[in-house]
């Protein structure tokens, strides 16, 4: 370019009145000492006017005097080859204000964003350097000197400023950058070049270009804008030093392979590398990097094992890196979908206002990924999931991730300086130092949790470990198998690796009845407490987004096996059916709630019913409603109906429903805009209106809804219906038995009405709905009164097992009769206030209440309303669930087993009746033994097995296997009370006092006869077997009977033989005469309490056990 000299303007400069007048550009030019440094060169000539395209290569990095911003980008440019793009960094001198007037509009092809540039001290002329400010030179240009590199062409490259404009020239194509300004930033002596929202590329003219020399005089422009949060790299505050790395800094040159995710700014290089550009401001880049392009990445760092899921190795430049274009893709631009290119802004949040570091930043993006494969598009659109969050608008993505990000990277740590992170030498940014992440949690699909459970659930499942050793030994066929019928399993989310938190949209099924989570995978039911013994209630909750960390996996195995014997445990063969049901529960105040946009609840039909109000013709949506107080619920279940007049002759089946009874609250209130208008009058008020109203087919979905004691507003849609819950409306549906039961209308509600739970504060007439749930005293669940059989209680569950079916009533006919699924016992313990040992008492779950409601498991308490009560033919005192049984879980069982000891008392304290425990430990002593059986039973059919071949009539077993019982009968007492205790099996040889060794042994030499029973009524023993008195094991047993290894001190561990549920009329205590030498005494003894063993241990101090025993 050749040098042009104007009139009126000295070597030094130009003065106010010669300067150029606005559009003129003014050359720089510096042909002392050459610029060096690397650039991006464009491989080929290639018009980019046709498609926008933006080259990367204007960033920062460490040699030359130059510095460029974060952004500065071109595009719509014709670069000739070989072309050159040179920027360094270096320090300024001065403040430069540089303003005039702009460019046409029209003449303004490409707005870059803002970004940085400075000129040096130490590469200026020694005029200018004197001077500390640029000057202008004499020539049209800052011109640069040839560069030295093999192969390559020595390359121009000039920076214009310009009276609101700063030129950037190619050689031989002169372009100028518009509408810059030369700022100082706070802190530094740099003076920086920065492009503005106004500044643009556009053709330069050479006969405009005049020599100048810009004046400094005038205030300095600062440009320090607000710190930026600085990411941390997740729990780098908090570790200490040796477990913190530190990554590499290097260049690197590949080709995109893939693209991760755009709007992350995640892609794949070469096949191997990870290349996250999030750090930067990298909006020009997105539709540039693509598969198939060449970069080249200068002061890239290098991240290895990051973690959080990331297996590859990270490079990831910050703002004083340089992404350089070296080639475009020859394939053809990809248009991706819409989903792929939504939440840009989120991504950018998690970097600059969450500080998030690399290794959590790569798994928050992870973690969205997984949750938009879960609820998008049915729950949530991805352009919802991935919104920018504001306060006003927050984003459900980050909702969903901040509990996480709370605790990993809490906000208020340090800040992030751009300016200094692109200037400062040495070199200080967030990816410097980094911590491998454990991968904190995941977000895993409902499917993928059911499944999960699943596997677990038989993969844990060991028949050996369900059934001891000791005990199974003596179990025979069928107890075995009926004991490993039914197990359950409790998963915590601590439990997986990661642990998973459990997220998905709220629904109610109108098949099952039951609540469910729903998600893209499918659904999966579940059981939700509101707080601790309090059901949820409102019906708003459904179509909600739910997200919890705190929940329990429930999976309960059914399982049919026909194992001989204990020996064959360990054998998958004999197992022929199994089958889990998986669910999950959890406290609604642990879970977070969100809010679903109505509209798209009413688009995903698949996952929500469809619950839209109808409008009248002129637009306007009516409906009408009804309050009422809902007083009893029964149970849901599959229930017979009247076949209406004009129905199809066909028998109708059975169909699931449930029926509520309560009373109406006022007459029928019709909408007026958003508010409920006054209730309409209703007959005569002063009656108690009674009203049933039967829920089936889809209206079932509110089972988990109604609870006694609330109120709540039944909602029909669509216009104004005349005595719509009236006696003879539409709805309504007339039947003797309702007459009888004193209701004045039974309504069948359609499945398009609805359910809102209402507050019983603004209602003075309606009872506290916080009031306790009624229930039976104790003197009325335990008497022997047959009049009152329908009770109510709260109890524990202690045990469930599966039992053998109920016989069939003798009025069933064999072709009519079903195949009995059997029932399912539960053991409860009884909770009531004045009773410190709870009663436990047994509650039968037969058809057609099979199977049983979500959440009855050991160690949850329950409440059973109006279970019918019966007592069997021995006294014993036992519940049955009916279809007026109302069942409310109250807590879940706790997560951890509790082992509570049992308490220690004295055997007198037995005899108090109900107020005694039903299990506990005594320190007693065995006075002598009563009775001693030995012997063994086909595992079959239970009959008798000498020399191990049974001796069943008749029909052969299957299996010619035997096992060994045993159960001996001792009377033990601690000085206040004596009490008869059964040992059965194991128990027996710890009685004994026999070792594992010794008591096989015995076993064996019983095998023999099949049978030994000694009766033991005084001195010497009657004996009860096929061999003879004087035989060696007779001996050997009586002799040990008598012996002190036995007739010793022990601790108890017992259980009442007869539940406190069984009604039995006290002994009175009994006269005994007792000899203590030549003296009689007479005195009153109290009944012989029954026990049954649990368990026998040795005292530790057996001397100071039993002392007044041994001494008379």
């Amino acid at each position: 370019m050749e040098q042009q000299h104007l009139p009126g303007l000295g070597a030094r400069g130009w003065t106010k009145r010669d300067s150029p007048a606005p559009g003129a550009a003014v050359a720089l030019r510096d042909t002392n000492r050459p610029i060096r440094g690397l650039g991006a060169r464009v491989p080929e000539r290639r018009p980019l006017c046709e498609r926008p395209h933006r080259c990367p290569g204007l960033r920062a990095h460490r040699s030359g005097p130059f510095v460029v911003g974060p952004s500065l980008s071109v595009s719509q440019l014709e670069l000739p080859p070989p072309a050159q793009v040179e920027f360094f960094r270096g320090r300024t001198l001065g403040a430069l204000e540089c303003s005039g007037a702009g460019a046409p509009r029209d003449q303004q092809p490409w707005l870059p964003q803002p970004s940085l540039c400075s000129l040096p001290r130490d590469r200026l002329p020694p005029a200018q350097a004197q001077r500390q400010a640029p000057r202008c030179a004499a020539k049209p240009g800052w011109e640069a000197g040839p560069r030295e590199r093999p192969g390559e062409e020595s390359e121009e490259i000039s920076l214009c400023p310009v009276p609101g404009r700063v030129l950037a020239s190619w050689q031989p194509r002169v372009r100028c950058c518009a509408a810059l300004r030369v700022v100082r930033i706070r802190g530094h002596c740099y003076r920086v070049w920065t492009t503005s929202p106004s500044s643009c590329l556009l053709p330069l003219r050479p006969e405009c270009v005049r020599e100048l020399e810009l004046e400094l005089d005038g205030p300095l422009l600062e440009a320090d804008p607000p710190p930026l949060p600085a990411p941390g790299s997740s729990r780098d505050g908090d570790r200490e030093a040796p477990l913190s790395r530190t990554s590499t800094l290097l260049s690197y040159r590949g080709k995109v392979t893939d693209v991760l995710s755009q709007p992350a700014g995640l892609y794949e290089v070469d096949g191997q590398l990870v290349l996250c550009l999030a750090y930067q401001q990298f909006h020009s880049l997105r539709k540039v990097v693509r598969p198939g392009v060449s970069l080249e990445l200068q002061d890239v760092h290098l991240l290895q094992s990051v973690g959080g899921g990331m297996t590859r190795p990270v490079l990831a430049p910050c703002l004083h890196g340089a992404v350089l274009l070296r080639g475009f893709s020859c394939q053809k631009p990809e248009t991706p979908l819409f989903h792929q290119a939504q939440g840009a802004s989120l991504y950018e949040q998690l970097v600059w206002e969450r500080q998030l570091g690399l290794p959590l930043y790569l798994w928050a993006t992870k973690a969205l990924e997984e949750l938009a494969c879960k609820l998008c598009p049915h729950v949530l659109r991805h352009h919802q999931l991935l919104q920018h969050s504001c306060p006003g608008n927050p984003s459900p993505g980050l909702q969903l991730l901040a509990p996480v990000l709370d605790v990993l990277a809490p906000l208020g740590s340090s800040r992030r300086n751009a300016h200094k992170e692109i200037l400062e030498d040495p070199h200080h940014c967030p990816l410097q130092k980094y911590v491998r992440l454990q991968t904190p949690c995941s977000f895993p699909t409902l499917a993928t949790l059911k499944d999960q459970g699943r596997c677990r659930a038989w993969a844990s499942f060991d028949a050996k470990t369900l059934l001891p050793l000791p005990e199974a030994s003596h179990l025979t066929s069928g107890e075995l198998n009926q004991r490993l019928s039914w197990s359950w399993l409790s998963l915590l989310p601590s439990t997986f690796h990661p642990p998973q938190i459990l997220t998905g949209l709220l629904a109610a099924s109108s098949h099952k009845g039951c609540l469910q989570l729903r998600d893209r995978s499918g659904s999966l039911p579940c059981l939700i407490l509101a707080t601790h013994s309090q059901p949820i209630r409102d019906t708003r909750l459904i179509g909600c987004l739910v997200r919890t960390e705190k929940f329990q996996v429930i999976i309960e195995r059914n399982i049919r096996t026909t194992f001989p014997s204990y020996k064959e445990l360990g054998m998958t063969g004999f197992v022929q059916k199994q089958q889990a049901r998986v669910y999950i529960q959890f406290f609604l105040a642990d879970a977070l709630i969100l809010p679903v946009p109505r509209p798209l609840l009413l688009s995903a039909a698949s996952l929500v019913p469809s619950q839209t109000e109808p409008a009248a013709p002129d637009g306007v949506p009516t409906e009408q409603s009804r309050l009422f107080l809902l007083s009893h619920k029964e149970a849901l279940m599959k229930r017979n109906f009247c076949i209406p007049p004009g129905a199809s002759p066909e028998v109708p089946k059975p169909v699931l429903s449930f029926c509520v009874s309560g009373r109406w609250l006022g007459g029928t209130q019709r909408k007026e805009g958003t508010a409920w208008g006054p209730p309409e009058p209703s007959g005569d008020e002063s009656k108690d209106q009674k009203v049933l109203l039967l829920f089936r087919g889809s209206s079932i979905r509110w089972f988990e809804f109604v609870h006694p004691g609330q109120v709540y507003r039944l909602v029909a849609p669509g216009p104004p219906t005349p005595l719509l819950f009236e006696e003879g409306g539409p709805s309504c549906v007339a039947q003797r038995p309702l007459e009888l039961a004193g209701c004045a209308s039974c309504l069948t509600v359609p499945d398009e009405w609805t359910l809102e739970l209402e507050s019983s504060r603004d209602l003075p007439a309606v009872p506290d709905a916080s009031q306790a749930l009624p229930e039976s005293s104790l003197a009325e669940l335990l008497s022997g009164d047959h009049t009152n059989s329908l009770v109510s209680f709260s109890a524990e569950v202690l045990s469930r097992t599966l039992c053998e079916p109920f016989p069939a009533p003798f009025w069933t006919r064999p072709a009519s009769a079903r195949t009995s699924r059997g029932c399912v016992r539960l053991t409860v313990a009884v909770r009531a206030a004045d009773c410190p040992f709870p009663p436990h008492l047994d509650v039968y779950i037969k058809d057609p209440h099979l199977p049983p409601p979500l959440g009855l498991l050991p160690g949850a308490r329950v409440y059973f309303g109006q279970l019918e009560r019966k007592i069997a033919r021995s006294h014993n005192v036992y519940c049955c669930f009916r279809p007026s049984t109302y069942l409310q879980v109250l807590s879940f069982p706790p997560e951890s087993a509790i082992s509570v000891p049992l308490p220690r008392i004295f055997l007198a304290e037995l005899l108090q009746g109900r107020r005694a425990p039903f299990q506990a430990t005594a320190s007693c002593h065995i006075v002598s033994v009563f009775s001693l059986q030995l012997l063994w039973v086909c595992a079959h059919c239970t009959s008798l097995c000498p020399q191990g071949k049974c001796t069943r009539q008749g029909a052969t077993c299957p299996t010619q296997t035997c096992v060994s019982q045993a159960s001996i009968r001792l009377l033990v007492e601690d000085g206040t009370a004596e009490a008869l205790v059964t040992c059965r099996n194991h128990h027996v040889a710890t009685a004994l006092g026999l070792c594992p060794s010794e008591w096989t042994s015995l076993l064996e030499c019983v095998r023999g006869p099949g049978k030994v029973a000694l009766q033991f009524t005084g001195p010497g023993a009657q004996v009860e077997s096929s061999a003879k008195i004087d035989e060696p094991l007779v001996l050997f047993l009586r002799t040990l009977c008598t012996s002190f290894s036995v007739l010793r001190p022990v601790v108890l561990s017992f259980e009442l033989e007869r539940k406190s549920s069984v009604l039995t009329v006290p002994e009175p205590p009994r006269l005994q005469r007792f000899q203590c030498g030549e003296l009689t005494l007479l005195t009153r003894v109290n009944p012989r309490i029954r026990l049954s063993c649990l368990s026998i241990q040795e005292p530790k101090h057996p001397s100071s056990l039993g002392a007044f025993s041994l001494s008379c």
